[in-house]
């Protein structure tokens, strides 16, 4: 915690389809990253009321027991109508993610605020690419696979030559298949020049790069913008996660700032010394924590939810800024 002053609120949070580097996993194609303002009394009380009729053997109440359980359909409802105004769910295409992130990479300078609403104007490169990639099956696939083989490596001290060609030669097989202009300028923009450069520096661990194959961080950023709204600051409460690390953290507060004085610039407000969003984050085992637990269970539910973009229970308390297709129709988890 660095510099907290004014008005604070306090949330808790976790994840739910955390595969690693294995973003291509066609069983959890999906991130999602959810967010409760709930005391500790009312998450007690709503997970004592949702677990009646489960085992009493269970040591943390998790999605998979609850969608399977008794009346699941009214228990979702209660969970809802419980947290109704006090929750968020931010959701993260993976796909569609591994596109943001070879243009954030590529095509502009590599940031922490890539992939959240700080960087909207990156956003229709990588919804031009991906929607023409996604139209020609098996080289799209090789290409993705290749990008995370490009940026997921055992770091060393010079890039591996011959995973940069491979994922050169698999970006120049998918420009030969007519992708279109938009589509085909994009790559073209994915120079050899560029990409041995960002490698390189990936390489030599370039702190300023976020982690290339990481959707949290993004994630736990749009979060704290959410509950910020320019008004305040946010206290973040996380099940413990190995990508929250104090330097990472300290690049994400950096450009939140930055994000928030722009923001108040734009806004012609008077000139301030701005606090970043992030007041600071503290991590606890969800088994400690019930509303931890309480966030868990919501971001397991929104990721097995069939459609999920659709109207429905659920849409009220999705991100209009999380990392998919707008025009998303969410693929069976």
């Amino acid at each position: 915690m660095d510099g907290v002053g004014g008005a604070v609120v306090e949330i808790a949070c976790d994840e739910s389809g955390f595969s690693g580097t294995n973003l291509l996993d066609a069983a959890t194609p999906v991130f999602t990253h959810a967010s409760v303002d709930l005391r500790v009394d009312e998450a007690v009380e709503l997970i004592r009321a949702l677990r009646s009729g489960f085992p009493s053997s269970l040591n943390e109440f998790k999605s998979g027991h609850f969608l399977r359980g008794p009346q699941a359909d009214v228990a979702l409802e209660r969970l809802l109508a419980a947290l109704s105004g006090r929750a968020h769910v931010h959701l993260v295409d993976k796909e569609y993610f591994l596109v943001t992130r070879i243009v954030d990479l590529f095509v502009h300078e590599p940031s922490y605020a890539a992939g959240t609403r700080l960087t909207q104007d990156h956003r229709p490169a990588a919804l031009t690419l991906y929607r023409a990639g996604r139209s020609v099956g098996g080289d799209w696939s090789a290409f993705l696979a290749a990008f995370v083989k490009l940026v997921g490596s055992k770091r060393q001290r010079h890039p591996d030559r011959r995973v940069v060609e491979r994922f050169l030669q698999a970006r120049d097989a998918l420009a030969g298949l007519g992708l279109g202009a938009q589509a085909e300028e994009v790559l073209d923009m994915l120079s050899r020049t560029r990409v041995w450069a960002v490698v390189t520096r990936l390489a030599y661990e370039d702190q300023s790069i976020p982690p290339p194959l990481e959707p949290l961080l993004p994630a736990l950023a749009e979060t704290v913008l959410y509950w910020s709204g320019g008004r305040r600051q946010v206290l973040v409460i996380h099940d413990e996660q190995s990508a929250l690390t104090a330097s990472r953290l300290r690049h994400l507060q950096r450009v939140l700032t930055e994000g928030a004085e722009s923001s108040s610039a734009d806004a012609h407000q008077a000139p301030a010394v701005m606090l970043s969003p992030l007041a600071g984050l503290v991590t606890v085992d969800s088994r400690d924590d019930p509303r931890v637990q309480v966030a868990d269970l919501l971001a397991g539910v929104a990721r097995r939810s069939p459609n999920v973009g659709d109207p429905g229970p659920l849409q009220p308390f999705l991100s209009p800024t999380s990392l998919r297709d707008p025009s998303y129709n969410e693929r069976s988890p």
